[in-house]
């Protein structure tokens, strides 16, 4: 809950500063399901390597986690920017037929890490910039 887009989203609604809509979509997933599934890809390494994405399997909007936020912080939600017609995402099918779904699914992530920013949790003070599109961070 101290870094990711979900949590730079959770902060500019908890600073009442508009959300960025412009990266309009993204995936997401909770770190202690990353972690289970990169020790079972320990038994799955290839030479050369193989690449494989790990990310949730749910396409999460920014408006609906910004909203969701408010909610939760009982905050009014502002916008800024226009949704691309792109998104930078991950297909992440085949790292679920190895290893199965997540057990953390996103709706929980969102309301965990909206209620640690609202309650003042730390982060670890590192902006993902996922609203960033022209690879500049």
């Amino acid at each position: 809950m101290r870094y990711g887009v979900i949590w730079d989203i959770a902060q500019a609604v908890c600073d009442s500063e508009p959300v960025d809509v412009t990266m309009g979509y993204l995936n997401a997933i909770w770190q202690g399901d990353v972690n289970a599934a990169v020790l079972r890809m320990l038994e799955h390494t290839t030479q050369p390597a193989t690449p494989m994405n790990l990310t949730g399997p749910e396409l999460l909007s920014v408006c609906e986690i910004a909203t969701r936020c408010g909610e939760i912080m009982d905050k009014p939600v502002s916008f800024t920017g226009t949704e691309a017609q792109t998104a930078l995402l991950s297909n992440s099918a085949r790292a679920h037929e190895l290893f199965g779904e997540p057990e953390v699914p996103a709706a929980q992530v969102i309301d965990w890490t909206a209620r640690w920013v609202a309650a003042g949790g730390q982060s670890l003070g590192k902006p993902t910039h996922f609203q960033t599109r022209d690879g500049k961070y």
